[in-house]
Protein backbone atom coordinates (compact mmCIF):
# COMPACT_ATOMS: atom_id res chain seq x y z
CA UNK A 1 0.00 0.00 0.00
CA UNK A 2 1.34 3.24 -1.04
CA UNK A 3 0.27 7.54 0.54
CA UNK A 4 1.60 10.13 -1.40
CA UNK A 5 1.27 13.36 -2.03
CA UNK A 6 1.35 16.10 -4.54
CA UNK A 7 2.21 18.56 -2.25
CA UNK A 8 5.07 17.48 -0.88
CA UNK A 9 7.60 14.73 -0.76
CA UNK A 10 8.29 12.02 2.10
CA UNK A 11 9.90 13.38 5.11
CA UNK A 12 10.01 17.24 3.15
CA UNK A 13 8.30 20.67 3.84
CA UNK A 14 4.20 20.98 3.56
CA UNK A 15 3.91 24.09 1.77
CA UNK A 16 1.97 26.94 4.35
CA UNK A 17 -1.12 26.58 2.39
CA UNK A 18 -2.51 23.48 4.25
CA UNK A 19 -1.06 24.98 7.45
CA UNK A 20 -2.70 27.91 9.76
CA UNK A 21 -0.67 30.25 7.71
CA UNK A 22 -2.48 29.73 4.97
CA UNK A 23 -5.89 27.94 3.87
CA UNK A 24 -5.90 25.36 6.65
CA UNK A 25 -7.29 22.84 4.60
CA UNK A 26 -5.77 19.38 3.98
CA UNK A 27 -3.59 18.58 1.47
CA UNK A 28 -3.96 16.07 -1.43
CA UNK A 29 -3.15 12.69 -0.92
CA UNK A 30 -2.89 9.44 -2.75
CA UNK A 31 -3.60 6.13 -2.21
CA UNK A 32 -2.55 3.04 -4.35
CA UNK A 33 -1.92 -0.52 -3.84
CA UNK A 34 -4.58 -1.08 -1.24
CA UNK A 35 -4.68 -4.65 -0.57
CA UNK A 36 -7.67 -6.92 -1.90
CA UNK A 37 -9.37 -8.11 1.90
CA UNK A 38 -9.34 -4.17 2.18
CA UNK A 39 -13.04 -2.84 3.90
CA UNK A 40 -12.19 0.05 5.10
CA UNK A 41 -9.37 3.01 5.28
CA UNK A 42 -8.40 4.73 8.33
CA UNK A 43 -6.41 7.99 7.99
CA UNK A 44 -4.69 9.67 10.57
CA UNK A 45 -2.60 12.92 11.03
CA UNK A 46 -0.72 13.58 14.23
CA UNK A 47 2.19 15.72 15.35
CA UNK A 48 4.39 13.52 17.60
CA UNK A 49 7.10 16.92 17.73
CA UNK A 50 4.61 19.54 20.44
CA UNK A 51 6.38 21.28 23.11
CA UNK A 52 6.64 19.61 26.36
CA UNK A 53 4.87 22.31 27.83
CA UNK A 54 1.91 21.76 25.93
CA UNK A 55 2.36 18.00 26.31
CA UNK A 56 2.02 18.57 30.02
CA UNK A 57 -0.72 21.19 30.05
CA UNK A 58 -2.95 19.33 28.10
CA UNK A 59 -1.82 15.53 29.35
CA UNK A 60 -1.06 14.38 26.03
CA UNK A 61 1.80 13.16 23.83
CA UNK A 62 0.46 14.04 20.45
CA UNK A 63 -1.42 16.51 18.77
CA UNK A 64 -4.14 15.09 16.52
CA UNK A 65 -5.11 17.11 13.03
CA UNK A 66 -7.31 14.56 11.61
CA UNK A 67 -9.05 11.42 12.22
CA UNK A 68 -10.96 9.84 8.80
CA UNK A 69 -12.24 6.84 9.34
CA UNK A 70 -14.18 4.02 7.11
CA UNK A 71 -12.39 5.47 4.04
CA UNK A 72 -14.11 3.48 1.15
CA UNK A 73 -11.27 0.91 0.61
CA UNK A 74 -11.66 2.17 -3.35
CA UNK A 75 -10.63 5.66 -3.03
CA UNK A 76 -7.67 6.43 -5.07
CA UNK A 77 -7.38 10.22 -3.65
CA UNK A 78 -8.36 12.32 -0.60
CA UNK A 79 -9.20 15.73 -2.50
CA UNK A 80 -7.48 18.86 -1.25
CA UNK A 81 -9.92 20.68 1.12
CA UNK A 82 -12.13 17.60 0.99
CA UNK A 83 -13.20 14.31 2.74
CA UNK A 84 -13.63 10.97 0.53
CA UNK A 85 -17.42 10.42 -0.10
CA UNK A 86 -18.58 7.94 2.64
CA UNK A 87 -15.48 8.79 5.17
CA UNK A 88 -16.32 9.71 8.54
CA UNK A 89 -14.36 12.67 10.55
CA UNK A 90 -13.17 12.43 13.93
CA UNK A 91 -12.29 14.20 16.81
CA UNK A 92 -9.01 16.08 16.58
CA UNK A 93 -6.75 17.58 19.33
CA UNK A 94 -9.69 20.53 19.73
CA UNK A 95 -12.27 18.03 19.74
CA UNK A 96 -13.63 19.25 16.31
CA UNK A 97 -14.74 16.74 14.11
CA UNK A 98 -12.44 18.22 10.78
CA UNK A 99 -9.21 18.43 9.51
CA UNK A 100 -6.68 21.51 11.26
CA UNK A 101 -3.34 22.20 9.33
CA UNK A 102 -0.39 22.07 11.05
CA UNK A 103 0.47 25.74 13.10
CA UNK A 104 3.40 24.56 15.59
CA UNK A 105 3.72 27.40 18.33
CA UNK A 106 7.06 29.27 17.41
CA UNK A 107 7.56 30.41 20.81
CA UNK A 108 8.59 27.37 21.53
CA UNK A 109 11.10 24.46 20.58
CA UNK A 110 11.34 22.26 18.77
CA UNK A 111 10.51 25.08 15.97
CA UNK A 112 10.26 22.35 13.50
CA UNK A 113 7.56 19.77 13.52
CA UNK A 114 6.76 16.54 11.80
CA UNK A 115 3.46 15.29 10.59
CA UNK A 116 2.76 11.56 10.48
CA UNK A 117 -0.26 10.88 7.98
CA UNK A 118 -0.74 7.07 8.71
CA UNK A 119 -3.16 5.14 6.56
CA UNK A 120 -4.44 2.17 7.61
CA UNK A 121 -6.28 -0.70 5.91
CA UNK A 122 -8.72 -2.28 8.05
CA UNK A 123 -10.54 -5.85 7.29
CA UNK A 124 -13.95 -3.88 8.95
CA UNK A 125 -15.54 -1.17 9.12
CA UNK A 126 -15.41 0.74 12.27
CA UNK A 127 -18.72 0.69 13.76
CA UNK A 128 -18.07 4.02 15.37
CA UNK A 129 -19.67 7.62 15.66
CA UNK A 130 -18.65 10.53 13.68
CA UNK A 131 -17.04 12.57 16.31
CA UNK A 132 -14.78 9.69 17.85
CA UNK A 133 -11.50 10.13 19.54
CA UNK A 134 -8.20 8.71 18.18
CA UNK A 135 -7.80 6.36 20.95
CA UNK A 136 -11.83 4.86 20.39
CA UNK A 137 -10.74 4.29 16.55
CA UNK A 138 -7.08 2.75 17.59
CA UNK A 139 -9.24 0.39 19.99
CA UNK A 140 -12.06 -0.30 17.24
CA UNK A 141 -8.89 -1.28 15.05
CA UNK A 142 -7.45 -3.72 16.98
CA UNK A 143 -6.73 -7.36 15.56
CA UNK A 144 -8.47 -5.23 12.33
CA UNK A 145 -5.41 -3.94 10.59
CA UNK A 146 -4.22 -5.47 7.40
CA UNK A 147 -1.66 -2.87 6.46
CA UNK A 148 -0.45 0.17 7.11
CA UNK A 149 1.64 3.48 5.69
CA UNK A 150 3.18 6.40 6.75
CA UNK A 151 4.00 9.89 5.01
CA UNK A 152 5.77 12.32 6.71
CA UNK A 153 5.33 15.91 6.13
CA UNK A 154 7.41 18.91 8.23
CA UNK A 155 6.46 22.49 8.84
CA UNK A 156 7.93 25.26 10.41
CA UNK A 157 6.03 29.01 11.18
CA UNK A 158 8.11 31.88 10.11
Amino acid sequence: MKLTSSAFEDGEKIPSKYTCDGENINPPLNISDVPENTKSLVLVMDDPDIPKEVKEARSIEVFDHWILFNIPPGTEEVKEGEVPEGAVQGANGRGDSNHTGPCPPPQYEPKIHRYFFKLYALDVELELPEGSTKPEVERAMQGHIVEKVELIGKYQRK
